[in-house]
This record gives structure tokens, C-alpha cells and sequence, in this order.
């Protein structure tokens, strides 16, 4: 689809419309080749006894993986068009065929890594040391240590095809009927405007308290609207998670999100630990907050309004210069690959009625185009998201020069590695080109920025725990008993200057990473360890060599190996401990500039 107006995709790389006749030819493509695999495979046994058939059954399956698996780009291209027009009904039916085609192929192929997982002990582990198999070392690995939790071939393909509707098709609906909503309130300028839940909620922290209490209230409206609706999605996603987890054995409602990123449930225990003693930092931030608004407390929406008059609005052509200046001197493959998204229309810029609120950076495979979606309203946070999704973008690129389709893909505890690296050097220009009255306002936003990305993440881990250990002791939730431990979790982290204003029991309703279960905690980790390797490139800035080979590593190792190769211990307390010193000293620096400045 090409790009009809400024700041769209140009999905034409993909495919020319959403009609074009090469889908219907692809779609023959990938079943044939899909099929020319399994009717290979699916029948044989010896590949699980001979490492020398097992290295066949090995390339075959990557090259299939690599010629595009099921779907190749069509999956992707539809995935897109519908960030891009959430409501559009041809565009949800033709989700429906693709989904149902590929869970039938999907269905079908499972049985190669279903039986892969059942090859007796000693014999996986000759797999493992053998050299002929070495590339797929770490694919087999995680298999291994993945079997016991796998059912039958069956029960798989069971599992399969219930996910859409005891799942994703309940996520879909309720983040389908958010989107369609539109409220009067007012706009950036002051003026009354009809506009879309998430322009609504672009304005909740807005500097004017007339927009933001408008856009509050209108918010809260909406959400309270679709709460029997959401209670409803949530119990049922809930209920499923809950049958998964037990037909497979799992010991902890997020053991399946552990083994997924291949991390130690022990390391993820020890930075929810070390963050959640960190929680006083929080709490002396949103007071030195309220004290500079002249405040005791803020309300639950002001949390995160900037601090100070930023005059200059970022345009987005003023936003991409900044970028790609940074960018040009952290690294020249920064920058070209950067500058490659800018002019190859890779970039979904402004709000629009119906597109998918947020921001987001999606790839496929190694040959795809990487796409970024934005929501640019001119500020300053938004120049930050610009270099946050881009870090993304290069990590992507940088995986593209050395992983194939197997090994295409990043960790979940690394996976805001890149984009945090990014941002923050962006950050520091805008800082560097600051005098004091602007720096104390600059210092604040990346206080909230820090706050949010590790305690506010962790606070809502810590809700998602209890979510899912109340539901299974009871059976079901009601909304209100919901929004008690939503509120309770948030204010664990925010402490008292921050109140629960009436309306935010509900804001559980529209966060969608709790339906991804467990999702949250990549959040603190990838910035934590990112700060780790900022601190590392400042002290030497060939350690961007380090870093590089970092990103281009993919899925290919374990986290911890990954960052073991850096030189990072993940399992030891005092590494996150290090990490949320960092804070500490920024809050001080911010405190002593406020006082300087007679601001408190």
C-alpha cells in the first residue's frame, strides 16, 4: 500500500494494496513450501536418533523458516494495515482467513519441535555437544528445557487453535471498541475538538489544567463505559491462562513468560526485589514534583505533566534532525540505518481516528522492512519516542546482518536494551543545549521517564502477580475488587504525594501489556542494563564494538550468556542495586538545581 499522505507507510514493499493478486499467489507459495517440510518430515523418526539426519532435518527447517515459513510478508503487511485502521471490517475478516490458515499449517508443522523435545536425556545431550550441530545449539536447548511442560501432539494443536478465541479475539474486541470512541474536549489549542481515545489520551498530561482535566474526565468516561465489558475480557483471558498453566504443569503464573525469554525465574525475583526496595526514590520524586507545582499532592493524571514552559514545540522534521544528529555521532551504522526508516517511509507519524494509540516498532524477518508507528503531537516527549523506537529499528538491522529467520528475534529482557541506549543519548543533547531553568524542566521529564520505565513497570508486575493469584483462589473478579489491587500496586511505588483520584480504579482497562502476560518487567531490566552499557561506551567509546556485536547476537544465546560475553552479571543484586543508584543521583542533581533556582 503505498503512502497516500504525509507521514504514512509505504507498505508497497510489501504489497501494492490490500487486494493485490501476489498475496493469493504467496499464499500458495508458503503452503506449498510449508507442506513440502512436513510431508519430508512428519512421517520419519530417524532424524531423532542420528545427529547426521537430525543436521538435514535442521536445514530443511530453517530454509523453510527462511523462505518465509506460513505466511511470509502477508501475515506482517495485514498486521500493519491494521495498526492502521483498527475498525476496518474487511481488514478484521481477512485477520480471521489468515489466522485460520495459519494455525491449520501451524497445527500440522508442530510435531518436528514437539518431537524434538521428547528425544530421550542422554541423547539430547549428545545433541548438544556434537559440532555438526553446534548452529542449532541453542534452538535445541531451549526445546529441552521447555519439554516437560509440552503436552501430547494432540493437546497441542488443541491449545492452538483455542488461543484465538479464548484469548486474543477477547483482547481484540475490547481495544476495538476503545478505538472507535471519540469525546469533545479540548484540543492542543484550547479549542473545543471531537477526538479519538488515544488523541484523549495525548492530553491527560498536557500543561494546560483546563485540556487535561477535560481529557480526564472524558478518559475516565470511556473506560467506565467498557468496565463490564473489560471485566468480562480480562476473567476470560484469565480463566484460560489459568487451564494452560495447569495442563502444563507450570509452578507460577509466570514461569511461561520465563521460559519464553530463556531467563531464571531467580534473576527476574532478584531485580523485582531490588527495584521494589528502590520504590522510596519514586515517592521523593513525586514529592519534589508536587512541591514545584507549589502542590502538597498531585492527582493521579498530573503525574507525569512536564514541568516548566518548554516553548519550542518539536516538529517532527525539527525531531528527525535531532535524531539523526545524536545518532550521527554514537555510531555511522546509527545513523544510516536510522536515516534509511526517515526516507524509505518506514515511519507512521501522526494520530489518526481508528489508528492504534502508542507507539511501536514491528519486523518480520530478516529480508522485511522494519516499520515504525507513531502518534507525533510536536513535544518534546515525542522526539524521545522517535529515538526510543528507532533503537528498536537498529537493533533490528544490526540482527539482520547476522541471524537468519531461526534466530531472528530479541529476548524479552533485552528487548528495550537498543531503544532505552537510543533515547537517552537523545536525551542528553536536548539536555546539553539547555540553560538551568530549562535543564531543571528536562531533568524532571527524564526523572518520570526512569520512574515510570522501572518502578511504575514493576509496580504493575507485582499487580499482575496478584491478579492472577486472586483469580485463581477465587474463581473469578469483579471489576472493583480488580481496580482495589490496581490501586494498591500504584501506590506502593507513587507513595502519598500522588492521590487515586476517583476514575483511575479503572485505568487497568486500557493497558494492554497486562494481556501480554508478565510482559512488564523488560521494561525495568532493559533499562537498568542499558544504563550499564551507557556508563561502559562513555568510559571508552570503542566499547561500541561490544554493544554492536550485542545487538546483532539476536536470539542465539541466553540472555545471561549474552551479557556474560559483556561482562554483566544479571543474577547479582548489586548490578540492578548499581543501576538504581543512578536514579538516586539524578534526583539529587534535580533537588539541589530546584533550590539553586529558589524553585522549592
Amino acid at each position: 500500500m503505498k503512502n497516500t499522505k504525509k507521514g504514512s507507510w509505504d507498505l508497497s514493499p510489501l504489497y501494492k494494496s490490500d487486494t493485490d493478486p501476489q498475496i493469493e499467489k504467496d499464499l500458495a507459495y508458503h503452503k506449498k513450501q510449508s507442506y513440502v517440510f512436513i510431508d519430508k518430515w512428519q512421517d520419519r523418526t530417524d532424524y531423532l536418533e542420528s545427529a547426521t539426519i537430525l543436521e538435514e532435518a535442521l536445514m530443511d527447517y530453517e530454509s523453510w523458516l527462511d523462505s518465509g515459513g506460513i505466511l511470509g510478508e502477508i501475515g506482517y503487511y495485514f498486521s500493519l494495515r491494521s495498526a492502521q485502521e483498527e475498525n476496518n471490517p474487511k481488514l478484521k475478516a481477512r485477520d480471521n482467513q489468515l489466522n485460520d490458515w495459519a494455525t491449520k499449517i501451524s497445527n500440522d508443522a508442530q510435531f518436528f519441535t514437539l518431537r524434538l523435545a521428547k528425544i530421550p536425556l542422554p541423547l539430547q545431550q549428545e545433541f548438544l555437544n556434537n559440532k555438526d550441530l553446534k548452529s542449532w545449539h541453542y534452538f535445541l536447548k531451549n526445546i529441552f528445557d521447555d519439554a516437560k511442560y509440552l503436552l501430547s501432539e494432540p493437546e497441542e494443536k488443541i491449545m492452538s487453535l483455542k488461543s484465538a478465541p479464548a484469548h486474543s479475539k477477547w483482547v481484540e474486541m475490547l481495544s476495538s471498541l476503545l478505538s472507535k470512541e471519540t469525546r469533545t474536549v479540548y484540543g492542543r489549542d484550547g479549542k473545543k475538538a471531537t477526538l479519538s481515545f488515544s488523541e484523549i489520551t495525548g492530553l491527560l498530561s498536557h500543561t494546560n489544567k483546563k485540556i487535561r482535566d477535560k481529557a480526564f474526565l472524558e478518559f475516565n468516561n470511556i473506560l467506565n463505559q467498557y468496565s463490564d465489558v473489560a471485566e468480562a475480557e480480562i476473567n476470560s483471558i484469565l480463566l484460560n491462562k489459568k487451564i494452560n498453566d495447569e495442563l502444563r504443569g507450570l509452578p507460577r503464573p509466570d514461569s511461561s513468560r520465563h521460559l519464553s525469554d530463556d531467563i531464571p525465574t531467580e534473576i527476574v525475583d532478584v531485580l523485582l526485589s531490588e527495584v521494589r526496595k528502590a520504590y522510596n526514590l519514586s515517592k521523593k520524586y513525586y514529592n519534589l514534583k508536587a512541591k514545584l507545582f507549589g502542590k502538597n499532592t498531585l492527582d493521579y493524571h498530573e503525574r507525569n505533566v512536564p514541568y516548566g514552559h518548554i516553548k519550542k514545540s518539536y516538529s517532527y522534521d525539527e525531531s528527525l534532525k535531532l535524531v539523526a544528529e545524536v545518532f550521527r555521532k554514537l555510531d555511522p551504522d546509527f545513523h544510516r540505518y536510522f536515516q534509511n526508516f526517515v526516507t524509505k517511509k518506514q515511519i507512521d507519524v501522526y494520530p489518526n481516528i481508528g489508528k492504534s494509540g502508542g507507539a511501536f516498532c514491528a519486523y518480520n524477518r530478516p529480508t522485511s522492512p522494519v516499520y515504525i508507528l507513531l502518534n507525533h503531537t510536536d513535544e518534546l516527549r515525542d522526539v524521545l519516542t522517535i529515538a526510543h523506537e528507532a533503537g528498536h529499528g537498529i537493533n533490528d538491522e544490526f540482527m539482520k546482518e547476522s541471524q537468519s529467520a531461526l534466530y531472528f528475534g530479541t529476548p524479552m529482557v533485552t528487548a528495550e536494551v537498543a531503544s532505552t541506549f537510543c533515547e537517552d543519548f537523545v536525551f542528553e543533547e536536548l539536555l546539553r543545549q539547555a540553560d538551568d531553568d530549562l535543564r531543571l524542566s528536562l531533568l524532571m521529564s527524564k526523572l518520570s521517564d526512569e520512574i515510570s520505565t522501572i518502578m511504575r513497570q514493576v509496580a504493575a508486575y507485582s499487580f499482575e502477580q496478584e491478579l492472577h493469584s486472586e483469580f485463581r483462589k477465587q474463581g473469578y473478579l469483579s471489576k472493583e475488587n480488580i481496580g482495589q489491587i490496581f490501586r494498591k500496586h500504584m501506590k506502593s511505588y507513587m507513595g502519598q504525594a500522588v492521590l487515586e483520584s476517583p476514575g483511575t480504579e479503572n485505568w487497568w482497562i486500557y493497558w494492554s501489556h497486562f494481556r501480554n502476560f508478565f510482559y512488564v518487567y523488560s521494561y525495568a531490566s532493559g533499562l537498568l542494563i542499558s544504563k550499564s552499557m551507557q556508563a561502559s561506551f562513555k568510559e571508552d567509546n570503542k566499547f561500541i564494538d561490544k554493544i554492536k556485536t550485542f545487538l546483532r547476537a539476536g536470539s542465539s544465546k541466553s540472555p545471561q550468556e549474552l551479557f556474560n560475553d559483556m561482562g554483566i552479571d544479571i543474577s547479582d543484586p548489586k548490578f540492578w542495586a548499581k543501576g538504581l543508584q543512578e536514579i538516586d543521583t539524578l534526583i539529587k542533581e534535580t533537588e539541589k538545581l530546584a533550590k539553586k533556582l529558589k524553585k522549592i
